[in-house]
């Protein structure tokens, strides 16, 4: 790697020509000044930043030991609750307060829709989520499950007709008619301020005519009508010569809904950036989506075309002016937790910079383009989630680090948002501190299953063995985790301010399931939740017009608050008498889901991407799917529930079936990836089988239970070695 010394740091030549020559130009900012301040920040942020990791290992140790020492032991919550505030693992819960958050869009404080997630490093995929904001529901339901039947080639009439079906009756109860049904509407028409249906000669308008919004067209023809539903919007498409709008009565030949309102632009969980020269492709995304320039070359049925940024969307009002509706979902940043660091610039003790400095310098930075052209943010603020912070001690340093940046970057204070993910136990049993900490600038908390899990297995570690993976969704923990979640989110003043989100839908293919069981989210009072492509989104956006989220939180505000002491239930098996058979069905479901990723990861630098399973249903796979297997498997080994021969034997055997999955896989062979190589073939010799290995059969001492190191370690010497 090519390096250049400045101000006593060592900074990869790729980044350093790229803050120069591509993100400094037009923020009135030179050059010298930016890593001046930089390394200031830098070198006086970086030891206290390691002092907070070694702070969890203390911790960690100490409740090792206690659990070593009450072995054998009915667990004793009275004792262990003790136990953890002495620790300070547990801070004291303070006065109460509201949060002070200014500035924040319309996004993140008053609407409640659908959030996408998305890896930085694919500039398709990020422009595909940043345009994800409006979705066609005709598209996305006659390609999905959630009509029934086989799709055919071609276009299936049948098919179309049960969408159709289905989207009228989602219009007959979101914006119902006075009279009849969309299903018999034959013309559409404004008349003075109002939307007019005819049906069978006779005039119908919406019954709550405050719905109509805006249209396009002539009055007495309109080519689209705008009606707004729990502040989401319903885009009518009407043209009679559209091969849709010939077949139907009022030649409606699509419904647009509002979909994302806010997409995630991931740098962490779903990349594998391990190098200056992959931070420079995350940021280098990022800058273009910040300037509003960002394309990608695309194919699609033999055309060629390229990508951008939509428009936003032009209407008239019912009062006769013009309205613009943002056409991209508000972006936020999901920067990478302290842990990692990353050699793409070297300090002047020879360590490399703790990774999250870096990114909420570069974040911020190229966001500054934003600033002026507000493309993204229309109030000035750049949005950045944290993850894996431990406590409130962690997410300080947070806001000190964020406040460190805007000075040097001469912005104003509090423009940098912050998202705290809770998916550490030591920030839930803390939320409410850990949400002080950042009480001005606070925009987001969420809860996330995975990573969840995998911090509790980690914790408990030495408590015994963990229940079935499965089973997880049915602990005591969980329930009162994801309640807990909600409830100290709207005591702090979180309604009409933040955003309280939810977890992955991590079945792509299956939609049918999602629209089943997705609608709990905004019943439990969540004004965001994830979905893993803009189809989804779209479809799930139908949750939100069914439910009225801020309704929602007004009833669970009177709610009795969920109990810390039911948080600290630890998912152990009692006394596991499980057979051979279900204990290897298990581990292979486990082994299967991490080789299969992991190979992705090493081999390909790939992140995050559908990986199928061991029943071959395609499941969205990222680094919070692999920590909850990997500290599965290794706290079976650990307390003897299995060995480390009948592990490497369903390794090998999983790596194998691996290996004719990925055969089969179209993507191995599309450019810009190189061919499959199989694992099995040389299990001695491939990289990515003993990334695999390592961290089931080291992943007692993983940081946390933290994936990060070892892949990383990984991923260099598989890139050294190409």
């Amino acid at each position: 790697m090519s390096v250049i010394d400045k101000n006593g740091l060592k900074i990869s030549l790729v980044l350093f020509d790229f803050i120069n020559n591509e993100v400094l130009p037009g923020t009135n900012i030179k050059s010298d000044d930016f890593w001046n301040k930089f390394e200031k920040v830098v070198h006086e942020l970086s030891p206290i930043n390691k002092n907070l990791l070694k702070k969890r290992e203390i911790i960690q140790k100490k409740i090792d030991e206690w659990h070593k020492n009450n072995k054998g032991q009915d667990l004793d919550k009275k004792k262990y609750l003790t136990f953890l505030k002495s620790i300070s693992y547990i801070t004291e819960e303070k006065e109460n307060f509201k949060i002070e958050t200014s500035g924040v869009d319309e996004e993140i404080a008053s609407l409640a829709g659908p959030q996408l997630v998305v890896p930085v490093d694919n500039a398709r995929y990020a422009l595909n989520a940043a345009n994800a904001r409006w979705g066609s529901l005709y598209d996305a339901l006659y390609g999905t499950d959630v009509i029934s039947g086989s799709r055919g080639k071609g276009y299936n009439e049948e098919r179309g007709k049960k969408v159709i079906k289905y989207v009228k009756n989602f219009l007959d109860e979101t914006a119902p008619l006075s009279n009849s049904s969309w299903q018999n509407v034959s013309k559409i028409e404004i008349r003075n301020e109002d939307v007019v249906f005819i049906v069978d000669n006779k005039e119908n308008v919406l019954k709550n005519k405050n719905q109509f919004t805006g249209y396009n067209g002539e009055k007495s023809n309109p080519s689209s009508i705008l009606i707004k539903n729990n502040n989401l919007h319903i885009d009518i498409l009407i043209d009679s010569n559209h091969m849709i709008g010939k077949s139907d009565k009022a030649s409606i030949s699509d419904v647009v809904v509002e979909s994302a309102l806010s997409t995630i632009i991931d740098n962490e969980d779903s990349v594998a950036a391990v190098d200056g020269e992959d931070k420079v492709k995350c940021y280098r995304n990022w800058l273009g989506l910040m300037k509003g320039d960002l394309t990608a070359n695309m194919e699609k049925n033999g055309k060629k075309f390229v990508r951008k940024l939509n428009s936003n969307r032009n209407y008239i009002s019912k009062k006769g002016k013009k309205i613009s509706l943002h056409g991209r979902a508000l972006l936020l940043n999901r920067n990478v937790g302290h842990l990692m660091t990353n050699p793409a610039i070297i300090l002047k003790d020879g360590s490399e910079i703790p990774e999250g400095i870096m990114d909420a310098f570069v974040s911020t930075l190229c966001a500054l383009h934003d600033f002026k052209n507000k493309k993204n943010s229309r109030t000035g603020s750049v949005y950045i989630v944290k993850p894996k912070m431990h406590g409130p001690e962690e997410v300080e340093f947070t806001n000190l680090l964020f406040g460190k940046v805007e000075e040097a970057l001469g912005i104003k204070q509090y423009s940098i948002k912050v998202g705290i993910m809770d998916e550490e136990r030591r920030t839930t049993v803390n939320l409410k501190e850990c949400i002080r900490q950042v009480k001005k600038r606070i925009v987001f908390i969420n809860t996330g299953f995975l990573d969840r899990t995998g911090d509790e297995m980690h914790t408990s570690f030495e408590a015994g063995p963990m229940i079935f993976k499965g089973e997880m969704k049915k602990s005591t923990w969980l329930s009162t985790y994801e309640n807990w979640n909600v409830e100290v989110g709207l005591d702090c003043g979180f309604s009409g301010k933040a955003q309280i989100g939810k977890g992955m839908w991590a079945m792509p293919d299956q939609m049918a399931n999602m629209m089943e069981q997705k609608i709990g989210h905004p019943k439990s009072g969540a004004n965001c939740a994830w979905v893993p492509s803009p189809t989804a989104a779209t479809l799930h956006s139908l949750h939100y017009h069914k439910v009225n989220v801020f309704k929602e939180q007004d009833k669970i505000k009177s709610r009795n608050r969920a109990k810390l002491n039911d948080i600290l239930e630890i998912p152990k098996a009692d006394r596991p008498n499980w057979s051979t058979d279900d204990i290897n069905r298990e581990l292979e479901n486990n082994a299967q889901g991490i080789i299969g990723y992991v190979v992705r990861w090493i081999d390909q630098g790939v992140g995050c991407s559908k990986v199928p399973d061991i029943n071959n249903i395609g499941l969205m796979e990222d680094r919070a799917t692999l920590r909850i297997s990997s500290q599965h498997i290794a706290n079976w080994l650990h307390h003897g529930i299995c060995t480390n021969d009948q592990v490497m034997k369903i390794m090998k055997k999983m790596a194998t079936i691996v290996d004719e999955q990925n055969e089969k896989d179209p993507a191995y062979n599309r450019s810009g990836r190189s061919a499959y190589k199989k694992m099995s073939d040389n299990f001695e010799n491939s990289i990515a089988f003993a990334a695999a290995c390592e961290l089931v059969f080291k992943g007692r001492v993983q940081p946390s239970g933290y994936t990060e190191p070892l892949l990383h370690q990984k991923r260099l010497e598989k890139k050294a070695n190409n």
